[in-house]
């Protein structure tokens, strides 16, 4: 039993026993005021409990704001600090559009997770990429990925439309450069794995087709391709999606695993991350608690 459950057990406190006798139901009697005391003590006690756990609820949520929203402004003011000089273009993508948006990187930093969270999320690529060097990074962001393979010792380097994050990339001593992704495959030949995560939702349906079919060419025979994006059958996913404006489309698992295949790669395969914690009913988990993200991986 719960704390909270032998807390309400506990309160109901009987002055005359039901299975009582004629003397005991008699001497019980005076006992019922005291009783009474003890119950309404009881309650007030459970109350005071209560709302004290909302209060240490309530602050431990806001504590956990404002970490979030201090990681969010450290980042924000690195991105100034290693902003060179000189006037990079905001981004040299045709698709998507991000200088549209008035702070694309204060954007994602807010919308998104902190650095160190997303590293975290992405350690289970590390091991995947074991042996597949050289790794291409294409909307490598920040450069989460590309600092867990450089600790791993797997060559690496990352490829982003947009200076912010490449400059904040490079402040972390990471190989970046500022390009358009399709461009970068098209002259790439040899590699061991192109890496796109939470990058092929931001292209539409040709762009997609065309970078699939680049990533495919640039991968030595037995490359591997790794994808990471959104679930769109869980609604918590469909709210992060449609948090960032620059998303072309949501991009349901098995579609996308069949346009890889179609680009001509092999052994493809679903790999569902991040699933929240399960509702009771199985039903509800599967409909509702989805995992939040997948990846797909195939083989050139």
């Amino acid at each position: 039993m719960d704390p909270r459950s032998a807390a309400e057990d506990s309160r109901n406190v009987q002055a005359v026993p039901a299975d009582a006798g004629p003397l005991r139901r008699r001497l019980s009697r005076i006992a019922e005021p005291l009783a009474r005391a003890q119950r309404d003590f009881n309650d007030a006690i459970l109350k005071v409990a209560d709302r004290l756990s909302e209060r240490v609820d309530a602050a431990s949520a806001r504590a956990d704001a404002a970490e979030r929203r201090a990681a969010e402004l450290e980042e924000r003011l690195l991105r100034l600090e290693r902003r060179g000089p000189a006037a990079a273009p905001a981004t040299v993508a045709s698709q998507p559009r991000a200088d549209a948006l008035p702070d694309y990187f204060a954007y994602e930093s807010r919308m998104r997770a902190p650095a160190e969270e997303v590293r975290d999320r992405q350690r289970l690529y590390v091991d995947v990429l074991e042996g597949h060097a050289p790794v291409l990074d294409v909307g490598c962001g920040r450069g989460e990925l590309l600092d867990l393979l450089r600790d791993a010792a797997i060559d690496a380097r990352g490829v982003d439309a947009n200076a912010d994050m490449v400059a904040f990339a490079r402040g972390e001593g990471l190989e970046v450069e500022q390009a358009d992704l399709l461009d970068t495959l098209a002259a790439a030949t040899g590699l061991g794995a192109v890496t796109a995560l939470q990058v092929v939702e931001h292209l539409p349906p040709a762009t997609l087709a065309r970078f699939l079919e680049l990533a495919h060419a640039a991968l030595a025979p037995g490359g591997l391709l790794v994808l990471e994006t959104i679930n769109p059958a869980t609604p918590t996913a469909l709210r992060h999606y449609f948090a960032d404006l620059t998303h072309a489309q949501p991009l349901v698992a098995e579609t996308l695993q069949l346009l890889v295949q179609h680009a001509g790669f092999h052994d493809v395969e679903i790999r569902w991350l991040n699933a929240p914690p399960p509702h009771d009913d199985p039903r509800i988990t599967e409909q509702l608690f989805a995992p939040l993200d997948y990846a797909i991986f195939g083989v050139a």
